[in-house]
């Protein structure tokens, strides 16, 4: 198997801080790869050097094949992101809002006809093509925003923290989606989150704290590795605090995606 990314000795500082401090990890082509820590940890700087956002202070990524820094054309290309902070322009419609993102990949107008479609299909959405975004709730909004970096057929989808401040149901709702995608579209997730509940998903996570990774592997062989019983135990052992956060409701359906996905 392939690696979508590779990540080689990466820094990055501002002024007196370093926000990312000499990480080196991959990740496999079709993987959906975690990164876990609290705020501050190093996680949005390190999508934002991976997405070509930010230069890195040292060190290499190449995402795809390309170099970040060398092709930064052909990585845009290649990646769908979503951040943390919403990016619609919440007074278009939801076809509009696609429709434009097409044209900045220039998409041929058939083409995006056809793939709005069939991304708003993926999320649940298609019925809601005429529909102001304003209207939405906080989930759909979500769930848009993944059609949305889906447009253009990316190989990798890159998610910040991408539930932060949604209620447990819509949390597990947009993992249902997103797992989804990863299983029938054959794209490499790599996502960030300090939600413990939501590292059981993936194939394998980093955990990462100060701009450094305390560990890499599946959870399971984390929790065998440090003789624990939870992530938020190897968490704790590793880094010396708790990252605890109670997934209320979603614990239960939690379990069952968790369980669907290590059997497929």
């Amino acid at each position: 198997m392939n690696d979508a990314i590779v990540v080689t000795n990466l820094s990055k500082s501002f002024e007196t801080v370093k926000a990312v401090d000499n990480i080196s990890f991959a990740v496999k082509d079709s993987e959906v790869f975690a990164f876990l820590g609290p705020n501050g940890a190093g996680k949005t700087t390190t999508i934002s050097v991976i997405c070509g956002l930010l230069k890195p202070t040292a060190g290499t990524v190449v995402l795809n094949g390309y170099d970040v820094a060398l092709e930064p054309t052909e990585v845009r290309k290649s990646i769908g992101v979503i951040f943390q902070d919403p990016s619609l322009d919440e007074r278009l419609t939801v076809y509009e809002n696609l429709d434009f993102h097409g044209m900045i990949y220039h998409m041929p107008y058939r083409l995006r006809r056809q793939r709005i479609t069939e991304v708003l299909d993926l999320v649940g959405l298609g019925d809601k093509t005429k529909t102001i975004v304003r209207t939405f709730s906080g989930g759909m909004k979500r769930r848009l925003e993944i059609a949305r970096g889906l447009m253009h057929r990316p190989r990798v989808m890159i998610l910040d923290e991408p539930t932060t401040g949604l209620d447990p149901q819509t949390r597990a709702h947009i993992w249902d989606y997103v797992l989804k995608l990863s299983q029938e579209q054959k794209i490499t997730i790599f996502f960030t989150t300090h939600y413990l509940d939501e590292a059981e998903v993936c194939d394998r996570l980093a955990i990462i704290d100060h701009g450094r990774i305390a560990a890499l592997d599946t959870p399971d062989a984390l929790k065998e590795k440090y003789h624990k019983t939870t992530l938020n135990d190897v968490f704790l052992e590793v880094t010396g605090y708790d990252i605890r956060e109670d997934a209320g409701d979603a614990k239960e359906h939690f379990g069952l995606i968790v369980r669907q996905k290590r059997l497929k």
